[in-house]
């Protein structure tokens, strides 16, 4: 393919000593760090390709030290910094370098000057924030180029037109994030942290990167699997398409060519596979996927990225249960509530290898799924499940609380729905199905989950509807813990710390039945708690005999419920997170509380366990 791009081209320059800079970052001091903390490189951190679905080869990371400067909400873009921040790690973060609290009073300011050679000009330049929490205005030389809300979906803008003459160009980013004071998404972010709520995140928290395309250019790709039909369907989206113009998908397996097929704009290239290779926890195998602008014989872009061929879906066992398939195939889902924090830097990562050890360590222990639980991950994260063939079940980021919820067996109707703003249901609206589209191709993603514990659950039903229209290449947890509904395809309850299942007499006619939170069982370790004393877990030991003895006891109490209707557990959590201490590892990730042996050899019981169907 001719390149029509060079990208080369965005050489970003700091107008201070790259050397000086170095030195002068640090971080925070009096938090606990990672092992991966001294491995951040403060001229280029996270410098991995950021968006592995759609991926170009040209392209330009913006990460690391920019100019900040916090000032009162409403008042101009200042004149003058506070000093130097390392993006893309929140404010409060320690990675930062920063460490300060924002507030719904004020906003904050990034800076940067990048350098974009003249020779781009005939191009289109793509300014790409992978998540900036929670209201972002872009400004290029001064001039606002667009406004984003949304803490947890990526955006861009285009901003050839505010480019000016001159190689140096200067950026300014304005952030409004009120956390637990305003209706939106939030997760487990709050102003004053205690027990199972966190620090909050504000600001820019990953990549932030460039590319120049083309006039028209592959704007985005939607891969949709049909494994009863042995296919596979990409539909190419195209921007400032033009007449004449069409696209050229090709499907390869370990680099040979399955399939080619040329299509117009939005229309669906359409594969059969004469030998399929499934997608599963065993073999997680992926077809790459190259789609091509083209004009006649000219190529004009082009994208490479990758799909799979897996069913996630439901059906009735011997006794008419519904039970949780996946590829036609009963499989027990088990795996652990992962909340995605970090002691360094809160909800990034330090680095790429950081983001994957979680994953590595989940599938070590033997769970062969992850809750991802209220908070989106950076699309390296479901890259990586992808690749390991980890399931995961997605949460919506949590907001607008303040209802009651009732987690019994049995019972419906008896928690209050949030009665929320026309404000605050259209920014739920708008995150989720932004959330759902950002992440329609990761295959490892088999559940989405609107609600959990009813924290600002509203208009239940029609959420739940909504989201199955929006996605029917998935199931939907409607409710995980919250107040129950018969609508989405799973009955999902929460107990601690013993095993225990809604009644299937009840919901296994209609609904497959879960236990969306177990477990919490904790064990302080010293040195390696985010404070010294008044930690807590939901049952907590002294040593770790103990807390393996309650364990194997949890794991014996769970077996034969999965014989009378369970599909699925989830055991909290993967890591301790600030004073929460029921982690499998300890917050910094320095201490394995389990021996991974043990956990495999316990937890591959569950899997044992066989289910007749009809």
């Amino acid at each position: 393919m001719k390149k029509t791009i060079s990208f080369w081209f965005l050489t970003v320059i700091l107008y201070s000593s790259a050397f000086a800079q170095q030195s002068q970052w640090h971080p925070v001091k009096d938090k606990i760090l990672s092992p991966w903390a001294e491995d951040v490189d403060p001229l280029n951190p996270l410098p991995e390709y950021p968006r592995p679905q759609m991926k170009r080869d040209s392209w330009q990371n913006l990460n690391g030290l920019w100019d900040y400067a916090l000032v009162d909400r409403g008042a101009p873009m200042p004149g003058s910094f506070d000093g130097e921040i390392l993006v893309p790690f929140a404010i409060e973060s320690a990675l930062s370098g920063v460490g300060k609290m924002v507030g719904k009073d004020q906003e904050l300011w990034y800076f940067k000057d990048i350098e974009i050679p003249r020779s781009s000009r005939r191009d289109k330049v793509l300014l790409h924030f992978g998540a900036v929490d929670w209201e972002a205005e872009v400004f290029v030389n001064g001039q606002s180029v667009g406004t984003h809300q949304g803490g947890y979906d990526p955006f861009f803008f285009e901003i050839q037109e505010a480019l000016k003459s001159g190689k140096t160009q200067s950026l300014a980013i304005r952030v409004w994030d009120p956390t637990d004071e305003g209706p939106q998404p939030r997760g487990k972010q709050v102003n004053e942290p205690k027990g199972i709520w966190y620090t909050p995140v504000t600001g820019i928290w990953q990549t932030v990167w460039l590319e120049a395309v083309p006039e028209q250019y592959i704007s985005g790709i939607k891969n949709s699997p049909d494994l009863d039909k042995k296919q596979i369907k990409v539909r190419p989206d195209i921007a400032h398409y033009r007449e004449g113009q069409q696209v050229r998908v090709k499907l390869l397996a370990e680099g040979e060519l399955v399939g080619e097929a040329t299509v117009n704009n939005q229309e669906e290239a359409l594969f059969t596979l004469s030998n399929p290779r499934v997608w599963d926890p065993e073999n997680p195998f992926l077809y790459d996927v190259e789609v091509t602008l083209v004009e006649g014989r000219r190529e004009i872009d082009q994208v490479t990225g990758y799909t799979a061929l897996r069913k996630i879906s439901m059906g009735p066992d011997a006794q008419g249960i519904q039970r949780l398939l996946l590829n036609n195939e009963f499989l027990f889902q088990y795996g652990p509530l992962d909340q995605g924090w970090w002691p360094d830097g809160l909800y990034t990562a330090p680095t790429d290898e950081a983001l994957l050890f979680d994953i590595e360590k989940t599938r070590d222990m033997g769970f062969n799924m992850i809750r991802k639980h209220v908070k989106v991950e950076s699309a390296r994260w479901y890259y990586h499940c992808d690749q390991m063939g980890m399931l995961v079940w997605q949460d919506m980021p949590s907001g607008d609380m303040g209802n009651r919820w009732e987690s019994r067996p049995g019972v419906v109707g008896k928690g209050t729905e949030k009665q929320r703003t026309p404000e605050s249901e259209a920014i739920f609206r708008k995150e989720w199905e932004a959330i759902m589209e950002a992440n329609y191709n990761f295959p490892s993603i088999v559940v989405w989950v609107p609600f959990n514990e009813a924290w600002g659950q509203f208009k239940t039903e029609e959420i739940v509807e909504w989201t199955v229209e929006k996605d029917p290449t998935r199931l939907v947890n409607g409710a995980s813990g919250g107040n129950y509904t018969k609508l989405g395809q799973i009955m999902d309850m929460h107990n601690y710390p013993d095993p225990v299942m809604p009644d299937p007499g009840i919901w296994g006619e209609d609904q497959v039945i879960v236990l969306g939170e177990y477990g919490g069982l904790g064990l302080p370790v010293e040195g390696h708690t985010w404070q010294e004393k008044d930690n807590w877990g939901y049952q907590s030991f002294k040593d770790k005999d103990e807390l393996r003895d309650r364990y194997s006891q949890l794991i014996r109490d769970l077996k034969p419920l999965i014989p009378q209707g369970l599909s699925s557990a989830i055991y909290t959590q993967t890591t301790d997170v600030e004073v929460e201490v029921n982690g499998l590892m300890t917050y910094d990730r320095k201490v394995l509380k389990f021996e991974p042996t043990f956990l495999k050899q316990k937890n591959a019981e569950l899997y044992s366990i066989k289910i007749p169907m009809k």
